[in-house]
C-alpha cells in the first residue's frame, strides 16, 4: 500500500513535470525562449506560479525538463557489478531504466529537436547539463571498473551511448512501426556490438 502510494505521486510528478516542459516547448516554439514569461508558462500547464518554481527555477530549465532518474538500489547493482556482469549489457540496463515510464513520443521528439537547434542559448544550456552528468557516470563507471579504467575511456564510452541514443531518436522519428525509444535503442546497441566484434 504504501509502495502503490509512493509509486503514484512519483507517477502524478512526473506527468507534472511533463506537461510543463511540453508546455515551455511549446512556448518556445511559438514566441522564442524570450517572448514568454514563468507566469505564461504556469497557465498554460494549468499549475500555480508556486508549484512551477517547485519543478523548475527558470524558462530553460522547464524547456530543458528534468534528469532521467535511476533509482539507488539500480545504480548499487550496477556500481557492483550487475545486473549482467557485461559494462555493455549493463551500461544498456541503466539506459533501460532511466527510460522506462518516461517514453518521448515522436511529436515531442520533433518539437525538441526543432526548439533546440533554433535556440543556441538552448544548445549550451543542454551540453553543460550533458558534461555535468558524463562526469556523474564517469565516477560511476571508475568506481564499478577500477582504478585501472581511467575517466578518459569511461567519457567515451559514454559518449557512445549518447550517440546510440541520439540515432534511436532519429529512428524514432523515422520507423513506421510502434516501437519504443527503449526497444529501438536495444537494437541500436546491438548494431554497434556487431561492428566492433
Amino acid at each position: 500500500m504504501i509502495e502503490s502510494a509512493i509509486s503514484l505521486r512519483e507517477q502524478k510528478r512526473w506527468d507534472t513535470s511533463l506537461r510543463i516542459t511540453r508546455c515551455a516547448k511549446v512556448l518556445t516554439d511559438e514566441n522564442g525562449l524570450d517572448g514568454f514569461t514563468m507566469e505564461d508558462l504556469a497557465d498554460a500547464a494549468e499549475v500555480s506560479r508556486r508549484t512551477l518554481f517547485n519543478y523548475f527555477p527558470s524558462k530553460l530549465d522547464a524547456v530543458l525538463g528534468e534528469h532521467p532518474e535511476i533509482s539507488p538500489s539500480v545504480l548499487a547493482t550496477f556500481i557492483a557489478g550487475g545486473p549482467h556482469g557485461n559494462l555493455a549489457d549493463d551500461l544498456a540496463e541503466l539506459a533501460r531504466a532511466a527510460l522506462t515510464g518516461k517514453q518521448a513520443d515522436r511529436d515531442t521528439v520533433e518539437l525538441t529537436r526543432r526548439v533546440m537547434t533554433a535556440n543556441p542559448r538552448l544548445l549550451a544550456a543542454a551540453h553543460e547539463r550533458f558534461e555535468s552528468i558524463t562526469e556523474e557516470f564517469t565516477a560511476l563507471l571508475v568506481e564499478r571498473e577500477g582504478a585501472d579504467f581511467t575517466p578518459a575511456r569511461a567519457r567515451l564510452i559514454l559518449r557512445l551511448f549518447v550517440a546510440l541514443f541520439d540515432c534511436s531518436l532519429g529512428d524514432l522519428l523515422d520507423d513506421a512501426e510502434t516501437r519504443t525509444l527503449d526497444e529501438i535503442f536495444v537494437d541500436q546497441l546491438q548494431y554497434a556490438r556487431d561492428f566492433f566484434a
